[in-house]
């Protein structure tokens, strides 16, 4: 199994690749990001070691690289201190898991162990309809080249859609998705949402993606409308 390590500090680099050869992984280092990112590009690894503050391209936006250029190789992310911030911003990256440090080598290796026996699998983290596409962890959204401004709730509502292409949602559903099972509110401020996104992500493109099903629901045409 080959395992490449993106490490700035050069005695945890070192440490780490000599425990997993010890074990048996074939183990190659880059020192910084954009050696990283080449290295992990140009080679085929079974799993990702990454440091998250790094010189040149940091973990988490290596990371989000490859995911978005379909690299679905299982990341092990190692965290500068044990920060809900930086854990989540790892996930939200698209990594499987992480490791504060200082971290045990016997806790990394089983880590590892258990991204392996998993497998790289997709998980898009940038979800894609048509030429509109929506970056959950960067909360962003683009209608084609060109970056679309929504508020939290219009941006809820749309990937909320998006996540399910094509298929109908009834105002139910997006109620109990967009807002909560206990919304107690009026429910046509699904419909004023709705209008609000057409608003944004339809009318100035002279696009028709977002669709009226009547009596029924809401629907996000996958050909972008």
């Amino acid at each position: 199994m080959r395992i490449l390590v993106v490490e700035d500090d050069k005695h945890v680099a070192r440490a780490v690749r000599r425990g997993l050869e010890a074990e048996g992984y074939a183990v190659d280092v880059a020192l910084d990001g954009a050696e990283g990112h080449w290295l992990a590009t140009e080679n085929d690894y079974d799993a990702l070691v990454l440091d998250v503050m790094l010189p040149e391209l940091t973990g988490d936006r290596l990371c989000a690289r490859l995911r978005e250029a379909g690299d679905w190789t299982p990341i092990l992310m190692l965290t500068a201190r044990s920060l809900p911030e930086e854990e989540a911003r790892a996930l939200d990256a698209g990594a499987d898991d992480f490791l504060a440090k200082p971290f045990s080598y016997l806790v990394l290796v089983a880590r590892l162990r258990a991204l392996l026996r998993r497998g790289g699998h997709e998980r898009p983290t940038v979800l894609s309809v048509g030429d509109l596409r929506l970056d959950p962890a960067g909360h962003r959204v683009w209608r084609g080249e060109q970056q679309v401004e929504l508020t939290p709730r219009q941006f809820s509502l749309l990937e909320f859609l998006m996540r399910r292409p094509g298929e109908v949602a009834s105002k139910a559903e997006i109620l109990e998705h967009v807002w909560d099972f206990a919304f107690e509110g009026d429910p046509n401020i699904v419909e004023v949402y709705v209008r609000q996104l057409r608003q944004r992500i339809d009318l100035p493109f002279d696009r028709h993606a977002l669709q009226t099903v009547r009596l029924v629901g809401y629907r996000l045409d996958p050909d972008g409308g």
